[in-house]
């Protein structure tokens, strides 16, 4: 056996184990140490954790978030997913995330034309005006749970403004983007995926309505845009625009939520680099790309190899699954100095949490705006914030995330 291609079962790799998910990073400094691919057998995937290889990986055509463009379960050698998880693998499915060319390409291009730098430039007042009337509130709280109160509602707001989503509907809106994102996470049980099955039924029936209404009144939002993006004829079906409004609230919002409350913990625990930060806002920009890549909200992104690729003298067959480690890229020291120490004013930070090639994240320059507004507020409104409580961390490894950020100000 090539040895890049051992068990890592000698690897405190361990997804499901809360110690392991508080702090995965010195499993990865194992990973890498221990070569380039790792064969995990409790979820039947290679674990892929050098910068380099995911970077290639995520921009190799051999490898897709989808077989189904080229083979049937059967001939792919997978088990078809039950009958009963069809509502949301339906609506999974037909989303930019889990496509591939042609569809992906024809999809993407639609959206874009609606999701444009001028959209996103015409959104910062709104951006800025949501963060400051949150942060307000908290200010005047005096503190809490930084989760609930900043960190989740602005991107939901966002999107959901953006979508053209009426006020008075959005409660259900962060639940059922909970419920269809547990199917993310490694083995989800039944449990999840029934949940999973009824937020996508419940989520599609509520976007099919409001559809129709923008069909027949058109407004400047987003899904109206969807309706009327068409290109030589082609435009999207239903489905797609359902699965892509979908796409757009669960990935406009969860990394987000994640980024922030991650990255306020981060600083808090580097009390060095946080009074830095506070001395000069300026450090802003650069600080958020590092609060990015030292502590990923998107830790594992899984891609199926639909021809026979080799890393490091290990070929990997065709119907195989391959995870890419974003948490390990992202602490690379081939790629990055001093990669485990937190440094607000890092250059060089060329970090894959936006992913990279055709699957990049088309919301990219929107989280950016989103971030900067939300830390911006905090820093200049609570500038003694401080942690109230010891936090916990949701189970999930894949999406990985705080239970909540009680701070006092």
């Amino acid at each position: 056996m090539h040895p890049s291609s051992r068990s890592v079962a000698d690897a405190p790799f361990d997804p499901w184990s809360p110690a392991f998910v508080a702090d995965p990073y010195p499993a990865y400094a194992a990973l890498r140490a221990n070569g380039r691919v790792h064969r995990f057998e409790p979820t039947d995937q290679w674990l892929v954790p050098h910068h380099a290889d995911v970077s290639a990986l995520l921009r190799d055509r051999r490898l897709g978030r989808t077989y189904l463009h080229r083979f049937t379960h059967e001939e792919f050698g997978r088990t078809p997913p039950p009958a009963e998880h069809e509502p949301f693998h339906t609506l999974n499915g037909q989303g930019l995330l889990d496509l591939e060319a042609p569809d992906h390409t024809r999809i993407r291009r639609l959206v874009s034309k609606a999701f444009t730098p001028r959209t996103v430039e015409r959104l910062v007042p709104t951006v800025r005006r949501l963060a400051a009337g949150l942060v307000d509130s908290f200010v005047e709280a005096g503190g809490g749970d930084l989760l609930t109160a900043v960190a989740e509602p602005l991107p939901v707001a966002v999107i959901a403004e953006m979508l053209g989503i009426p006020e008075s509907d959005r409660a259900p809106l962060r639940p059922w983007s909970a419920a269809i994102c547990g199917m993310y996470e490694l083995n989800p049980s039944e449990e999840t995926a029934r949940a999973a099955v009824r937020a996508s039924l419940d989520f599609s029936a509520y976007l099919r309505e409001l559809i129709e209404e923008r069909r027949k009144n058109p407004g400047t939002d987003l899904i109206s845009a969807l309706i009327a993006a068409h290109d030589e004829g082609e435009r999207l079906s239903e489905q797609e625009m359902i699965s892509t409004c979908v796409l757009l609230l669960n990935a406009g919002h969860e990394a987000t939520v994640n980024t922030t409350v991650n990255g306020w913990w981060t600083l808090l625990r580097h009390p060095e680099q946080l009074a830095a930060l506070r001395a000069d806002h300026g450090l802003l920009p650069t600080a958020i790309e590092e609060l990015m890549r030292y502590d990923t909200p998107l830790q594992m992104f899984e891609r199926w190899v639909l021809d026979d690729i080799e890393i490091d003298g290990t070929v990997i067959p065709r119907g195989s699954e391959v995870a890419l480690l974003f948490g390990s890229a992202n602490r690379d020291p081939a790629r990055f100095s001093a990669p485990d120490t937190l440094d607000l004013a890092r250059q060089d930070n060329p970090h894959i949490s936006f992913g990279a090639g055709i699957h990049f994240c088309l919301g990219a320059p929107l989280a950016r705006v989103e971030l900067a507004a939300s830390f911006g507020e905090l820093l200049r409104r609570a500038p003694a914030m401080r942690l109230a409580a010891e936090p916990e961390w949701n189970p999930g490894y894949v999406i990985r995330g705080l239970k909540e950020l009680r701070v006092e100000l």
